[in-house]
């Protein structure tokens, strides 16, 4: 059936009425229109629309079809977690921020160190001794006011990490420390949240997206820490200035995509950046059956647990 209505029904009956004339069978049209649906008590949803405001703000999205409007939404209602507000999470946080996204959740328990300012620009000088989250929530609310700012001024811990993690929908990991990294790649897992992972050291970076059920976690691609030797921190060897604003806009463009829907992830791919000659790898990885995180071992273990705890 072809069911028409307007405000008052009026219009719709009128539109009915030609429908028949042109040969159009089974037409409707919904009597006293949509004022008397809603008056009496019937449900409806209206459709929520960006205003006039974000419209303008977010044209230049809009105007690509994969992303358009509905997508534009997608990015405003999206909640997304930075762990470290540093080299990778400063230009991660400003673009997610500058593109619309609802939430960003900031977790660093540091603060604002002038040697950092040769590569986290989230950070200015006259900030230099303030916590990097409120540094952060300055920098982004001064970009677009409409973002809201979740600050967790601690360390990320095997205490505290379900918790905070369980409130986003995706986490951008820009941790230094081996530590870290496995812990996330843990709890992520165990919450089927999507995850995007990069490091860098002096003029290399890597980044890979962890997906749950769709390929290997961190576990996966390294099984085991590299000894602390082989495994310098940038605060020992240096880091060029730039580096992390490339792979920090990487990440942040590996989580937009998974926001959207749209694209292909680094799901199941380690990227290599050499920056000194200028070229990108890629190394496939798959999922390890045996993985203790995410292996079939585990993830039966995990299933009888559920159905047991259940009974």
């Amino acid at each position: 059936p072809v069911l028409l209505y307007c405000a008052g029904g009026n219009r719709s009956a009128l539109a009915g009425r030609t429908l028949q004339e042109m040969g159009y069978t089974n037409v409707q049209s919904l009597a006293g229109g949509f004022s008397a649906w809603k008056d009496a008590g019937q449900r409806f949803v209206v459709p929520r629309t960006l205003s006039s405001e974000q419209m303008h703000r977010y044209s230049r999205h809009i105007l690509i079809p994969e992303v358009g409007e509905e997508g534009q939404l997608k990015l405003l209602d999206s909640k997304i977690l930075l762990i470290g507000a540093g080299g990778l999470g400063s230009p991660a946080g400003l673009y997610l921020a500058a593109a619309g996204v609802g939430t960003i959740g900031i977790v660093d328990a540091d603060v604002v160190d002038e040697s950092n300012l040769q590569r986290q620009i989230i950070h200015t000088t006259d900030r230099v001794g303030m916590s990097k989250v409120e540094s952060a929530r300055q920098a982004i609310n001064a970009l677009n006011p409409e973002v809201k700012v979740v600050g967790h001024e601690t360390r990320i811990t095997a205490e505290n990490a379900d918790e905070i993690v369980s409130q986003y929908d995706i986490v951008i990991d820009g941790s230094d420390n081996f530590e870290t990294m496995y812990l996330l790649n843990e709890v992520a897992v165990r919450q089927n949240k999507p995850e995007i992972s990069s490091s860098i050291l002096g003029f290399d970076g890597q980044i890979t997206t962890i997906v749950p059920g769709e390929g290997p976690c961190y576990k996966c691609i390294y099984p085991e820490a590299p000894p602390a030797a082989l495994a310098p921190s940038c605060g020992e060897v240096g880091v060029l200035g730039v580096l992390p604003g490339i792979m920090g806009l990487l990440q942040a463009t590996e989580a937009m995509k998974l926001v959207l829907g749209i694209g292909e992830t680094l799901a199941g791919r380690l990227l290599l950046f050499d920056a000194l000659e200028m070229t990108f790898t890629e190394l496939k990885s798959r999922r390890n059956p045996a993985c203790p995180v995410c292996g079939d071992v585990t993830s039966q273990h995990s299933e009888l647990k559920l159905v047991g705890s259940a009974s």
